[in-house]
């Protein structure tokens, strides 16, 4: 798959217990831009944040969250960035949904182990 060099990043704050289908949104997500045809999706999983609650939710030891903030990212040309913004409208209950423009430097398989690119040709 080629990614053209101006590309799009679609980049989605959640929770961790934000939930589609009895499944965590995060892994939905994931799945659905799988299911696609995405160029990649990394999710990330924040020690601290807030959202528009002002709630602080952290990882700290005296204060065990289980509701840490999570950051879904996905690198894609843009019309098909605009085509999953639908299918999010369809899953995401709340959140914050970002879009900015990106210069792809490089996206290829490294040909070793299967890493977080390990499917990128």
């Amino acid at each position: 798959m080629n990614l053209p060099a101006d590309s799009v990043l679609l980049r989605i704050f959640i929770g961790e217990s934000d939930r589609h289908g009895g499944h965590p949104l995060y892994e939905a997500i994931v799945l659905k831009a799988r299911e696609q045809g995405m160029a990649g999706a990394t999710v990330l999983r924040s020690p601290m944040g807030f959202g528009p609650t002002s709630r602080l939710h952290t990882a700290k030891i005296l204060r065990l969250s289980d509701d840490l903030p999570m950051v879904v990212e996905i690198v894609d040309e843009e019309s098909k960035i605009n085509a999953f913004l639908g299918v999010l409208d369809g899953i995401m209950g709340g959140g914050l949904v970002t879009l900015e423009r990106v210069r792809v430097h490089s996206y290829r398989h490294s040909g070793g182990p299967q890493g977080a690119m390990g499917d990128a040709k």
